[in-house]
């Protein structure tokens, strides 16, 4: 049975809604896997000839053969686990109204953030630790 005009509009609603409020989450649920099964073939492929190429360098005192089979493995297994790369967009693309469009954010476009601790990184990042558990600490532990 299909939508009624109604439903399909708040369905609409929702997935600008969802988009808007967190971006990340909407690409990873609107992504589909069909590059997933080409990739562990491709992956799998290169594995199990690496393999073969290490057990065949052993077995014939090649080194540089199974060491090659061993960097061929090596790569299979890091392909398999690492996903493409896809763009990201920063922060919340503006807000939904009830009419359904999408007007930007009512304090303007999102400043960067400036480091804090002086010159380096890790006083920048242990700032920022410090400000996130002050701020669970003051939301009354969730």
């Amino acid at each position: 049975m299909p939508l009624s005009e109604y439903e399909q509009r708040v369905l609409e609603q929702m997935e600008r809604a969802l988009t808007s409020d967190d971006p990340r989450l909407a690409n990873t649920l609107q992504s589909t896997g069909r590059g997933n099964a080409l990739r562990y073939v491709l992956s799998g492929a290169g594995v199990v000839v690496g393999l073969l190429l290490l057990v065949v360098g052993a077995a014939t005192s090649r080194t540089w053969l199974g060491a090659i089979g061993f960097v061929l493995m090596f790569a299979g297994v890091v392909f398999a686990f690492l996903g493409p790369r896809k763009k990201q967009q920063e922060g919340p693309v503006g807000v939904v109204g009830e009419d359904g469009t999408v007007q930007p954010p009512q304090g303007g476009a999102r400043k960067p953030r400036k480091r804090q601790g002086g010159g380096g990184r890790s006083g920048g990042f242990l700032a920022r630790l410090e400000e996130r558990w002050e701020n669970r600490r003051n939301q009354g532990g969730r």
